[in-house]
């Protein structure tokens, strides 16, 4: 999946205290109280809920999509599907809305090492697949754990950016004869994530206000050294598996293991707002984003009923959009309407 460990952008490099999590409310709403609603291309939204809705299971789904592929080929209007059959659920855990972005990082590399391509992208072994805590990265990196153990897919070269292809999950490498290979999360050492940008934060090294992707790589590229330590400072550890299967022109496989979509997809916390469903964003900020996205993917850095991050696509474009990206908000979940008013009490409901 694309990075299930997720929760790209600054909301992985800045990690401050959260308040403790109190019940969720649910409150319904009016189409009408959406802000932009009838603005959106509903239609690229369905699209976007058609690749991932048959893989929902629960009977109010399921009979949704089906409602949804019969509408499609009708080429009926997409935005009375939505109002028809769902209502818009606002819900709520006392923690204020924060929208982040990511994307699919692409690097270059070959399939055997040399002393441009140096830095190996592993598989996972099996005996980090059986613990629940295995070896650190530190200790991966400098006790030689991995070597000689054909457990690489390729080997690229650029540590950097393979320690934020870590971060992401996902991603492409090119190759030198131009073809490229796809990689996804196959699993991880077991240890948590440890926030680089916070730790430059805690050592003087940067202002909070200057820390991003960017700026953290190249500081560590301008000290090679520190930079290296400074990695290892977070101590998890991703592993990956070759999905190249996925075809080139479409986007990286998200937590439903379909293939998401720039600026359709974003990754939610599965506590609050399920898997599949339509989420209508009102993103703040110097640029507003008002649309219907899909909740196709997830991370362990995506935690709260109005916490989403964005997918912007692949590459370095989308990358620098995604990393400038960390702007309050609201969304709110599409919920089949049965189901919608169930979550919410009647001395909630507008």
């Amino acid at each position: 999946m694309i990075r299930a460990l997720k929760a790209l952008a600054l909301g992985w490099f800045v990690m401050t205290a959260l308040p403790a999590q109190s019940e969720p409310t649910y409150r319904v709403l009016d189409f009408s109280q959406l802000n932009g609603w009838a603005d959106d291309d509903h239609a690229a939204a369905l699209r976007v809920f058609l690749n991932t809705c048959a893989d929902m299971k629960d009977p109010d789904w399921s009979s949704l999509c089906a409602v949804a592929q019969a509408e499609a080929r009708l080429h009926s209007n997409a935005a009375s599907f939505f109002e028809l059959f769902f209502r818009p659920v606002l819900i709520e855990d006392g923690k204020e809305g924060l929208f982040t972005g990511y994307f699919e990082p692409e690097l270059s590399g070959a399939l055997s090492p040399s002393d441009r391509f140096r830095f190996p992208v592993y598989r996972m072994p099996p005996e980090a697949r059986e613990a629940s805590v295995w070896l650190s990265r530190s200790e991966i990196e400098t006790t030689g754990a991995l070597q000689g153990r054909g457990l690489e897919i390729a080997w690229v070269d650029d540590p950097v950016e393979l320690f934020f292809l870590q971060i992401q999950g996902s991603g492409r490498i090119k190759l030198p004869n131009g073809r490229s290979i796809r990689v996804g999360y196959a699993g991880a050492n077991g240890h948590e994530y440890r926030s680089i940008g916070a730790e430059l934060i805690r050592r003087g090294t940067l202002p909070a206000h200057q820390v991003s992707a960017e700026v953290i790589k190249n500081w560590v590229r301008r000290n090679p050294d520190e930079g290296l330590e400074l990695l290892r400072h977070n101590p998890s550890f991703v592993f990956f598996r070759e999905v190249s299967h996925v075809p080139a022109e479409e986007g990286p496989l998200g937590a439903m293991n379909r293939s998401v979509t720039d600026l359709r997809t974003i990754a939610v916390d599965p506590a609050f707002t399920p898997l599949g469903a339509p989420v209508w964003i009102e993103k703040d900020g110097i640029t507003p984003m008002r649309r219907l996205m899909i909740a196709q993917d997830t991370g362990s850095a995506i935690k709260g009923a109005q916490r989403a991050d964005v997918f912007f696509g692949t590459g370095d474009e989308a990358g620098r959009a995604a990393g400038q990206l960390k702007d309050p908000g609201r969304m709110i979940v599409l919920m089949p309407i049965q189901r919608a008013y169930a979550l919410a009490s009647v001395d909630t409901l507008e």
